[in-house]
């Protein structure tokens, strides 16, 4: 600001020439004239003596102290009163020379430029102090019996006090605490700059008051500079003004109780802990309007960031808001340093461009299937994730001041940070975690203490550097210090059923408890025979790990719950309205009737699952979403082993003599005395007895045959190569950042989900009608024996031709709904192999086997 400065100082000024004399002496008749005129009663028009006045306004030394004379007299006011306040009087400048003029215009103008109404410059007649907006400025009219001469001149001059007016009172209302630290430090640099402003009108007042030759033209030659940098901040400071759209007093009001009231709901005056919880969603923006947020942190630094990028074309402009950029940012980088490096949020204002969620802690990982705590725990407001390249994906991001517009408040990142900001979120989310395991977090060397700007190239470097030290060092503990490979592996192999009998000596051992209802069967039984099961078969690094798997019973069926996943479509009563809504409801009551009966028949070992606990911070990566996938798949492969088993064991029941002895008598022998038996058609009972006993052992193994063909290609063709894949990327440093390894883990088991046909509706309904088939198969080995004994009993006698029918017709049903489902089976196998999964075309290839056998 050394435009503000006058170029020739008061103190060197050279002798009075003839015009500087004839200036002298206008200058002090313009003093002797208001001196008269002030001396004077208005009603009798005589002198009025100063020793006489009731007030120490008659003391001349406080009358001309430089500040005080600014300020009106009571009598000055009360004689305006009649006039109304802000019109110029029409008469006062008659006959007055064109000297004089000047000098009264003169002192006028210097109180204008403070933003003070003077004598013949005074407020618009527009102007109201109580309906004028205060951030638009005051504006002044001079009176209009001033000399053509100076009009152009004053009116030159006039609109600096307009600017001064407007800006003071923009760094008066923006001051305050609701406003934040980016708001204080950009009125800070104004302040400064408006000091220099101030020492040049003291400057001017005391080369008015002192310099003969001082002039209107001399005064527009000093303050000519001053009205370009002026104007430059008057529509700065315009346009964050007007970015609310409302009045900021109200703005600022209304988010004072807001604030308050959340406040209060934090220490617990409100009296529950969700009130808190919605206080803090409503804060940040999910129920407000944008207009109740004022113009703070991210959003100031936007604006002025485009107003510099607008304005680039005048090198003076970009020099004025490059300067207020840098010095209103310096806070921002602040915190953005202290976020990165430390992993501490501290952003009393709401003004970054992350925030925390405190009512998420570590805490709900023990019983979060969302993984809240890391999803939503430190967020970026603008709502935008890595995975979506849209933004506002969260509840709680503020709508914007318009359409199509910048977010209000902290929401609005910096254009220059736009690119930045998910290293700024990551690098400190990392840095907490490590905090919060209660490791003391290193600095990294690179770091430096050195004051930059947000332009500056080292503290995009400092960004970089500090998310690249915060990711390696949590990687480094997630993989090693807390063995998360290890982990990973005992997961598989107890989940995945990897390589591992303690399945089968757990299905052996706990047989009859398994047969009861899941309500009656008892969790400490089944968890004891699980850790002898463990311990006769867990080896090396699984040894380690055995503790932390634990026996678990879901709350319903593993197929009904997956198809209600599948087939949520969000439409629940949006189509059904008045008798139709009545009736929607009727069908949902008759639903939750249905499913507690079913709850109350699921058995033990439908409801069957495991569970793995974790600590800090491997609940991250093990966190209870991914562990919810483990299990899906684990009661997928259980049933299979449990119907194969089931199988199995109808086969051994296949060997008994029962099924294994000839019906057809022996033929006739030539033995001497021997009766000849005659020769059975294809019609006897024996024949028939052969065809029933031949197909039951044939859809014995069919079903048996599908059951071990969809374990062998979820196990084989799935699950292996995929871990092996994931394996590869953790082992050979493929993974390089920890949202890169929490993705990966969820893409692995997503996959796996998906290629084991758990995801397609049309698959999983097949599939649950064949594996019901398959195990209500094998419960009726029993009464397939019996039959059997009753036939070999009953022989050819009627009875045993009734025998014969009702045989049929229970293999039959056996039959036709095994080959019903079969066929639609693989017609959907093939449908999804064809078009959205081809990993399915193994699977192919071995049901097309069974189906020709």
């Amino acid at each position: 600001m050394d435009s503000y400065t006058p170029s020739t100082r008061v103190g060197s000024r050279k002798k009075a020439s003839v015009t500087s004399t004839r200036d002298y002496a206008s200058s002090r008749r313009s003093h002797q004239y208001l001196e008269d005129n002030n001396g004077r009663d208005d009603a009798t028009n005589s002198r009025v003596p100063r020793s006489k006045e009731p007030s120490f306004i008659a003391e001349t030394s406080f009358v001309r102290a430089p500040l005080n004379s600014r300020v009106p007299s009571s009598s000055g006011v009360a004689k305006d009163k009649g006039k109304g306040k802000g019109k110029a009087r029409d008469d006062s400048l008659h006959g007055v020379p064109v000297e004089i003029q000047e000098a009264l215009v003169l002192e006028d103008l210097l109180f204008v430029l403070m933003g003070i109404e003077g004598t013949y410059v005074t407020y618009h007649p527009d102007y109201s102090p109580e309906g004028s907006d205060p951030l638009q400025g005051i504006r002044f009219a001079v009176s209009p019996t001033l000399d053509s001469s100076l009009r152009d001149l004053v009116e030159r001059i006039l609109p600096l006090g307009t600017y001064y007016t407007a800006i003071t009172s923009f760094i008066e209302l923006r001051s305050h605490l609701d406003f934040g630290l980016v708001n204080h430090a950009f009125c800070a640099a104004i302040r400064d700059m408006l000091k220099d402003y101030q020492t040049l009108l003291s400057q001017l007042e005391h080369a008015y008051s002192t310099a003969p030759q001082f002039s209107l033209q001399k005064l527009w030659f000093y303050v000519h500079p001053t009205l370009h940098t002026l104007s430059l901040l008057y529509l700065l400071t315009t346009e964050l003004a007007t970015a609310e759209g409302a009045d900021p007093q109200s703005s600022s009001s209304e988010s004072e109780s807001d604030e308050d009231e959340a406040r209060n709901e934090a220490l617990g005056l409100g009296g529950a802990k969700l009130k808190a919880v919605l206080s803090e969603i409503g804060k940040s923006g999910l129920n407000g309007d944008a207009s109740s947020i004022p113009v703070k942190g991210g959003e100031v630094l936007a604006i002025m960031y485009e107003k510099m990028q607008n304005m680039s074309g005048d090198p003076a402009a970009r020099k004025l808001y490059g300067t207020l950029w840098r010095a209103a940012g310096r806070p921002y980088v602040e915190m953005v340093q202290a976020w990165i490096r430390t992993g501490r949020l501290i952003d009393p204002y709401e003004e970054l461009c992350v925030k925390e969620s405190k009512f998420i802690d570590r805490g709900t990982l023990e019983v979060d299937y969302t993984d809240e705590y890391w999803e939503r725990r430190y967020t970026l407001r603008d709502g935008s994730t890595l995975g979506a390249s849209s933004k506002r994906q969260q509840a709680g991001v503020p709508p914007p001041r318009t359409v199509g517009g910048r977010l209000p408040g902290g929401a609005c990142v910096p254009p220059i940070l736009e690119r930045w900001k998910h290293k700024i979120l990551l690098a400190g989310k990392y840095l907490n975690v490590i905090r919060e395991c209660g490791i003391e977090i290193s600095r990294d060397p690179s770091q430096t203490d050195e004051d930059v700007s947000m332009d500056d190239e080292r503290f995009f470097k400092s960004i970089e550097d500090a998310y690249t030290h915060a990711n390696r060092t949590l990687l480094s503990l997630l993989l090693r210090d807390q063995q998360l490979i290890p982990r990973l592996r005992s997961l598989k192999r107890y989940f995945f059923l990897s390589q591992s009998s303690f399945l089968t000596h757990l299905l052996d051992l706990s047989h009859a408890e398994l047969r009861k209802p899941a309500r009656s069967a008892s969790l400490v039984k089944l968890q004891s025979l699980l850790d002898l099961a463990l311990n006769t078969d867990a080896q090396g690094e699984d040894a380690m790990f055995r503790e932390d798997v634990r026996v678990t019973m879901a709350s319903s069926g593993l197929y009904d719950w997956l198809l209600k996943v599948v087939n949520v479509s969000g439409t629940i009563g949006s189509e059904h309205d008045g008798a139709g809504g009545h009736g929607q409801a009727q069908e949902e009551k008759k639903e939750r009737e249905k499913e507690k009966d079913d709850k109350k028949s699921l058995l033990a070992m439908d409801a069957l699952t495991l569970d793995y606990g974790v600590k800090f911070p491997l609940s991250l990566v093990i966190s209870r979403k991914t562990i919810l996938r483990y299990q899906l798949i684990f009661r997928f492969l259980l049933h299979l082993k449990h119907v194969e088993q089931a199988l199995a064991t109808t086969w051994v029941e296949h060997k008994t003599p029962t099924w294994r002895q000839l019906t057809r008598p022996p033929v006739a022998s030539s033995r001497a005395g021997s009766p000849a038996i005659p020769e059975h058609t294809p019609n006897d009972w024996h024949v028939d007895f052969e065809n029933w006993r031949r197909r039951v052992f044939l859809l014995r193994a069919r079903m048996l045959a599908f059951v071990q063909q969809i374990l062998a290609f979820a196990t084989f063709e799935v699950l292996e190569p995929n871990w092996r894949k994931l394996e590869e990327r953790l082992e050979g440093g493929k993974v390089e950042t920890v949202d890169q390894l929490l993705r990966d883990h969820v893409d692995f088991l997503d996959t796996c989900l998906k290629e084991c046909m758990l995801t397609s509706s049309k698959l999983l309904k097949a599939y649950n009608k064949l594996i019901v088939t398959c195990s209500t198969f094998a419960l009726y080995t029993s009464a397939f024996t019996k039959s059997a004994n009753q036939a070999l009993a009953a022989g050819d006698s009627p009875e045993g031709m009734q025998g014969s029918a009702k045989r049929w017709e229970t293999l039959g049903k056996f039959e036709t709904n095994f080959n019903h489902w079969f066929r639609v089976h693989l017609d959907c196998v093939q449908f999804y192999a064809s078009s959205e999964n081809v990993s399915l075309l193994p699977l192919v290839v071995r049901l097309n086997s069974i189906k020709s056998a």
